[in-house]
């Protein structure tokens, strides 16, 4: 398993400097000059310049490229150009509503796909089974903000049952936390449930036309527990593979959530950098979100020892 495990680690580390090198590149081989585009149409030259020496852009290429290099190793994403203040710590302020977001989010998708995928599997050509794809493909097919404005109206507008719009710190409370994420965590919920549940009824309904899984029937093993125990277990690799792509969209579906939700997390605070132009802080918002996805793959593929006993050798 151990060496299993390092070449899984060395192989994610050409990736994470190839990340940089994009985002890092992304800001200066952008058409036109970013400190005119942050500056404005009614800037002076000299606010320009002063735009230009604050990213470093006046410096050539391979000394800004060591700069940025060196200020990552220390943990230095730059600072904003409009708050003036350390983008790191920008990140910091806005993590929690993007964590518990993405948490409720995925505990939802969870809870929503497995137990859908595995009665669809068992009951393949029934029309519960008709029922999940037909949920499956509506949720794959519907964007975040449709589905977000659909649950405001019904949820929010019409019952009166969840606020509207805004995040309640975790400090105030856990469940007037959970209570303003239901309805955003549900929204983001939908795409990665219902890719999720097709998932998990293609997988399942694989293994169970297995030989060992008819063998354990023939033994009188129940149902259920051949499929809880035997059947599930074996069919979990594709299903872990997709959730780990899934945190792809689940990050892509943070900034649109945020937005129609009005929280102050990370997908906010992306837009924001984008309509202000705050090219630091775009740059290290793609950084920490390709980062994320990175490790979260990486533990993805750590998790395969514990359902393919093969990979230990």
């Amino acid at each position: 398993m151990m060496p299993y495990v390092l070449r899984r680690l060395a192989a994610t580390v050409p990736v994470l400097v190839f990340v940089a090198l994009f985002v890092f590149f992304l800001l200066r081989l952008t058409p036109g000059d970013p400190a005119v585009l942050i500056a404005g149409d009614q800037a002076t030259t000299a606010q320009i310049e002063t735009i230009r020496e604050q990213l470093g852009l006046n410096r050539p290429l391979l000394d800004q490229l060591i700069a940025w290099a060196g200020q990552l190793a220390r943990g230095d994403l730059g600072r904003s150009v409009f708050s003036d203040m350390e983008v790191t710590r920008l990140i910091g302020l806005r993590v929690e509503p993007t964590a518990m977001l993405a948490l409720v989010a995925l505990v939802m998708a969870l809870a929503i796909a497995l137990p859908l995928g595995t009665i669809a599997a068992v009951k393949a050509g029934s029309g519960f089974d008709r029922a999940v794809m037909a949920f499956a493909m509506l949720g794959f097919s519907s964007p975040v903000f449709v589905v977000a404005f659909f649950l405001v109206y019904v949820f929010a507008l019409t019952l009166g049952w969840f606020p509207t719009q805004g995040y309640v710190p975790l400090a105030q409370g856990l469940w007037p936390c959970l209570n303003s994420l239901i309805l955003p965590g549900l929204a983001l919920a939908m795409l990665y449930a219902a890719l999720l549940a097709r998932i998990t009824r293609a997988s399942l309904l694989e293994v169970l036309s297995e030989d060992y899984v008819r063998t354990a029937h023939a033994k009188g093993l129940q149902g259920g527990r051949v499929v809880l125990r035997h059947a599930l277990k074996n069919a979990a690799i594709p299903i872990v593979t997709v959730l780990g792509v899934g945190i792809a969209a689940l990050l892509g579906g943070v900034v649109v959530t945020e937005t129609v939700f009005n929280i102050p997390g990370l997908g906010r605070l992306t837009t924001d950098a984008i309509l202000r132009r705050d090219y630091p802080v775009v740059q290290g918002l793609i950084l920490v979100f390709s980062v994320i996805y990175v490790v979260v793959n990486l533990l993805v593929d750590l998790s395969y020892v514990l359902f393919d006993p093969r990979i230990r050798y």
